[in-house]
Formats: structure tokens, sequence, C-alpha cells
């Protein structure tokens, strides 16, 4: 099975030619930027590289001829929005094996790949030492729940995660629901020096006020009505390592008190019980409401709420890492696909186009859901726009004002430079699209 590094920072470009290629027996690993292909070509093995032209840190002329300066014959393909004869020209000189301009269709695509392998192999046969591929590892599939994006809220959720972890700091993740909180809470436990101890997910929300003592802390037989046997307590089966209470706003006043205790005295006593019991555990908690504000209405504690914020971490909802959300949707898919036994390979063009105009109110919660359904529904390699859940065109038909890109495609992008002056970072931002999108759409209607 040949490896293929796919550099391409337009994600959604991206992830739908890597599902095509795997689908098509290739194994495949994607750099979004210069820097990250650098990196990657330095741990793992390569047979093939296919680069964009134009990329947010380099071009691929110039990665193409700082690649071949160490591994002549790995054979490489430029991709280009840009369809001229120079660049072409130039690209071979360069050292490139072929050249294909967007946008192509999949049997060029599979054509070009396997005439440069072939290539590839004549020139190894016809030699008597032949230069190394790149790298040392075979390519390693991800795994996990933690989705690491290329937003900048994502970067920065990513970096909080990586600082707070080895530590033993108490951490509070406040975010709208269905960001991830858990997934966050997760990761931060599994990257700290806790990460071979339980990790204990509790929903404070889910709990009776009259039932919390014993859910926390345990409770001996007949203790109270119901107690027919020795329990014990999240705290305690969390001991030597963490545990996560989601949604802690939602504790009664008295229950924050007992939590409080715990807390401060990292001693725990069971309902009934006479004996107290020593915990070590790190606390992590989530909200999404405003705790400071709670706390000034005197609905939430003062004194617990410092006691859990040694750290906090926002959790951004998906319109804040818009640019990720083509990475978590492949990453869904991916996930649907094992649950239901199916092999869709990615997104239509029209329900991509469909995500980046949502809105996504219940954010990551939504969107794993909307693509488990709709790879449910699909019969065919690609997610259409029919298996999509009708509050999709509801909100639509709600939003006839907004920029579309559906129809009149060239005239909408005349309409938005002209409401920026020709700012193009801000236009892309009206049409709701990336940057690198809005340049190949210029290109392709000659737009200047």
């Amino acid at each position: 099975m040949a490896k293929i590094l796919l550099i391409e920072d337009d994600v959604a470009f991206c992830k739908l030619l890597e599902k095509f290629l795997i689908k098509k027996s290739y194994d495949v690993m994607a750099a979004f930027s210069a820097a990250e292909a650098k990196s990657k070509i330095k741990s793992n093995e390569f047979d093939l590289v296919i680069t964009d032209l134009r990329l947010p840190d380099s071009d691929g002329i110039a990665l193409m001829s700082e690649i071949k300066l160490t591994h002549p014959n790995v054979p490489i393909i430029l991709m280009t929005g840009y369809s001229d004869v120079s660049t072409a020209v130039k690209a071979i000189k360069n050292g490139a094996t072929d050249y294909i301009s967007k946008p192509f269709n999949p049997e060029e695509v599979l054509l070009v790949i396997t005439n440069a392998l072939q290539i590839s192999n004549d020139k190894e046969t016809n030699q008597i030492v032949t230069a190394p591929k790149i790298g040392k590892q075979s390519v390693k599939k991800p795994t996990g729940e933690f989705v690491k994006g290329i937003s900048k809220a994502s970067q920065k959720l990513a970096e909080y995660i990586q600082l707070v972890s080895p530590t033993n700091m108490s951490v509070l993740i406040i975010g709208e629901s269905g960001t991830g909180k858990e997934v966050i809470a997760k990761s931060i436990h599994e990257n700290s020096s806790r990460k071979n101890t339980n990790f204990i997910a509790v929903d404070c929300g889910s709990i009776p006020k009259e039932l919390a003592a014993s859910e926390f802390f345990g409770h001996i037989k007949g203790s109270f009505t119901g107690a027919i046997q020795d329990k014990i307590g999240f705290f305690e089966a969390a001991n030597g390592g963490t545990i996560f209470l989601d949604e802690i706003g939602n504790l009664s006043y008295e229950n924050q008190i007992q939590l409080l205790r715990a807390l401060q005295e990292r001693k725990i006593k069971p309902v009934g019980s006479n004996k107290e019991i020593d915990v070590d555990i790190r606390i992590i908690t989530a909200t999404n409401e405003d705790l400071r504000e709670a706390v000034k209405n005197g609905d939430f504690r003062e004194d617990l709420y410092h006691r859990i914020n040694e750290f906090s971490i926002h959790s951004p909802s998906l319109v804040e890492r818009n640019e990720d959300l083509m990475i978590f949707s492949d990453f869904f898919l991916e996930k649907s696909n094992q649950e239901l036994n199916k092999n869709v390979i990615g997104f239509s063009s029209e329900v991509m186009t469909i995500f980046q105009n949502y809105r996504w109110p219940g954010n990551l919660r939504e969107l794993q859901n909307c693509i488990k359904r709709a790879t449910l529904l699909s019969q065919g390699d690609f997610i259409e726009k029919t298996a999509l859940p009708m509050e999709f065109f509801q909100n639509e038909d709600k939003k006839t004002t907004d920029f579309s890109l559906f129809e009149n495609e060239k005239e909408t992008i005349l309409e938005a430079l002209n409401q920026t002056n020709n700012n193009k970072s801000e236009a892309a931002k009206l049409l709701k699209i990336t940057r690198k999108t809005l340049y190949n759409k210029l290109n392709r209607y000659d737009i200047n």
C-alpha cells in the first residue's frame, strides 16, 4: 500500500481528497501547512507527496525543491487552482513528477498518482543505489476523542491543556452546552501523572439534592431507607485519580457546603458512618453558566468558586472554531462509519457549504448527531443534502438576507467585495468561506 503525504491548507478539500484516496487503498497523512509537512516528513515514511501550490507559510514549488534536495527519487505532484502553462513548466523544471489543476475529477487524480508511482518504481528498478524514502516510520491513524483544530481558539485550548495537565491544579471549564467539556477534562486527565488511575465523570444536574451526599461520598447499609447495602461514592471511586463534576452550578447550596468541606480537608465521611476516609483526587469542574454572576446573586458560594477555579479554560463554541468545522466533521464521519459499519467517503460540496453557513446552536454534540444520522441515511460515497435534518433548511429560509453561494455565485462574490471595499479577508468572512476558497473562486471567475 503506497503511503501519500497530502499537503493542502483548504481543510474541507483536503479531507475530501484524503477520504477518497483512503477508500482507493492508499495510506494517507494530511498536513495543512509547509511547517506541518516538514514535521511529518521527519518522523514518517512516504512513497509520494501531493502538495498545493499556495500554502499559508510557503509555496508548493519552494517546498518541493526543499524535499528534492534530500529525497530526489520521491515523486511529487503539484496541485493548483491557477492552471497556466508557465506555472506548470516551472513546476516540472523544479522537479515535479506531474502537475494537476483544480478543479479535477477523481479519475484524473488516480491516473496521475498511478503514473507518478510507476515512474518512481521504474527509476528504483534501474538504479543500483536508490534514494531513501522520506522518514523512518509508518503512518499511524490518530486515536482518542480530543481533536486538535487549527483555529486560534483551538490552538489556545490545546496550549492551556498542555500547560495545566501536569499540575494538580483544580480546573474550571466554561463553555456552552455541547462544546465537549468532558472531552477536555478527559484530555487533561490523560496528559497528567494520574492517567493510569480512574477518571470519574459526574453530571451534577441529574442528582437530586437529597441523594447528592450519598452519591458523592457513599453510604453504609441501613443509614437511610433504601440503603440495603454499603455503597462507594464518586469521591472514593476517584481516589488517586480525577473527578469531573459537570454543570456544577446545578448543585444546591447545601450540597455546595458538603463539597467544599471535602475539597478543603481532602477527607470524606460516608452517610451514616463515623469513619473518615482520606482521598487524593484532582477535581475538574464544568459549567455553561456565569458562576461569577451566581456568586453575586448568592446562588453559588464564593469560597467554593475560588476553590474549583485555580485555573479556568474556555471551551469554544463551534462558531468560534469555524476553521475546524471540516476537521470535526471528518472525525465524526470516521467515528460514525465505524459504529454503523458504513464506508462513506465524505461530504458533497453543497453539504459543506450548508455546514459552513449553519450556526450550530448545539455545537459539537449537534454536529456529531447530524453526521451520524446522515451517515446512516447515505447510500452512496458522499453525504448529500437530502440526508440532512429539516432544521438546516428552516434556518436557511429565515436568513433570506444572508449571502449565499448556491446561486449567482459570481455576482454574490462581487457584491461582497463591493461591500467590504475589496478587502478579501472581510469578504471571505461575509461569504462564510475561507480566504483560500475565495481566491480560488476569484481566479475561476477571472475577478481582479
